[in-house]
């Protein structure tokens, strides 16, 4: 605490960095937070800073730019990224920023271009970052190769991309390997995106990711999703049903003679993927329960393969079936606002209107995605009451929120107290 102290008069963001670490040291285990943590913008940009600019983000999907010259653009805060594939297929992040007077580079979201070029000044990159061209105006002692795009740390895990901000990103082989493992049946290089959604929450990002976390709200909230997803997903689940655990144990036997992963696994709080059964008698997430695309992903021989599902803090969750998947990617914009995107993936030679209809696989988490937007913007609305204080959360029904709020106190802690993330126009 003294070190941020010390650094307090430097940091404007000094006196709520203490007044947040003493907040989340002097917060019960199994409580929601405290309202400024929903909805402060001070506390956002610590989120930021500790958070997004601190942990390994899920990203992209690495078959979204599957040629040379490909690239996509999102953003982390007030962070521009590009990331982009280069000669020999490697998979290249950047700072989405031109080194001469700081435009961005590119402005769409997604495209293909021979060189990255600044549309201000045409200073000319290569897709490694290198800068190839400045004009013939900067004088005879310029060094191209003092100016070249700002690196971002990525990593390739099954298929997923994922990013890190941070000058000493963390450890991220368990992770790597752990995603290799259970993605390796979907081949998800050879996937391609078939339809894509974002839609802006007018709540906070922790939010979105704690009615994400339980399906305590499912059975009133959900009935397209009800269709075909189980509310639980776990045979340990103090609610599972004796049919429930028989079902889990009779399509366990499957995907092990087909060898493929369903074991629960978890890497700390930060992921969890296990693959569980949809529900009797259905093998997608689509309103009817029939596979949304007629075409398998990867060696799959059967479409029914339940769902694996995959959590990634701070911002994805996913479901992957045997005939597509679905991705999920919360990027938060302000305090009390967040972006959703979700992505359908098919095998990249579906045809449309042939193996599959974008209308009909969308149907069922369009209309789960709007009934959470719904949820999590009323939750919001209620949290910014002079009358709210943290209420407790269920230990049957809301565990993996208790897991989340858990891991976001300590990741935010050891961040905040470890190494406060000061801007680069303040240091």
């Amino acid at each position: 605490m003294d070190a941020v102290k010390n650094l307090s008069l430097d940091d404007p963001l000094g006196a709520a960095r203490e007044a947040t670490l003493e907040m989340l040291a002097q917060h019960p285990q199994g409580m929601s937070l405290p309202q400024p943590f929903y909805n402060d913008e001070r506390l956002f940009q610590l989120d930021i800073q500790g958070i997004f600019e601190r942990e390994w983000l899920f990203a992209a999907m690495s078959c979204e730019i599957p040629a040379k010259g490909n690239f996509i653009t999102l953003s982390v805060g007030d962070n521009p990224i590009i990331i982009v594939r280069g000669d020999g297929g490697t998979i290249h992040a950047f700072h989405n920023v031109c080194r001469h007077r700081g435009s961005r580079l590119c402005s769409t979201e997604r495209g293909k271009v021979a060189k990255l070029v600044c549309p201000y000044h045409q200073w000319t990159y290569e897709l490694d970052g290198r800068l190839l061209f400045a004009g013939t105006d900067m004088g005879t002692n310029f060094d191209l190769s003092q100016y070249g795009l700002k690196p971002i740390a990525i990593t390739e895990a099954g298929g997923f991309l994922f990013i890190c901000l941070a000058e000493n990103p963390p450890a991220i082989d368990e992770l790597k390997a752990t995603f290799d493992h259970y993605l390796a049946p979907y081949d998800v290089e050879n996937l391609k995106v078939a339809v894509t959604s974002s839609i802006e929450e007018q709540a906070n990002w922790k939010l979105v990711i704690e009615n994400n976390r339980e399906c305590y709200h499912c059975n009133g909230a959900h009935p397209e999703l009800l269709n075909s997803l189980q509310e639980f997903d776990d045979s340990d689940d103090p609610r599972a049903t004796p049919a429930y655990r028989e079902l889990v144990e009779r399509k366990q036997a499957d995907w092990d003679a087909m060898n493929v992963p369903w074991q629960l696994t978890r890497i700390g709080k930060r992921n969890r993927l296990t693959r569980t059964p949809l529900l009797h008698g259905t093998v997608s997430m689509t309103m009817d329960g029939k596979p949304a695309c007629k075409r398998l992903m990867g060696r799959l021989t059967s479409a029914d393969m339940g769902s694996l599902r995959i959590l990634h803090l701070p911002n994805s969750w996913n479901h992957f079936m045997g005939d597509h998947a679905v991705v999920f990617r919360v990027l938060p914009l302000g305090p009390q606002r967040t972006l959703v995107t979700t992505k359908w993936l098919v095998h990249k030679d579906a045809v449309e209107g042939v193996d599959y209809d974008p209308e009909q696989m969308r149907k069922v988490w369009d209309a789960t995605n709007d009934q959470d937007r719904r949820l999590a913007e009323e939750n919001q609305r209620g949290i910014n009451s002079q009358a709210y204080q943290p209420g407790p959360y269920s230990a049957t029904y809301e565990f993996g929120v208790i897991d989340f709020i858990d891991w976001y106190n300590e990741t935010l802690q050891n961040n905040l107290s470890n190494a406060p993330n000061l801007s680069l126009a303040q240091a």
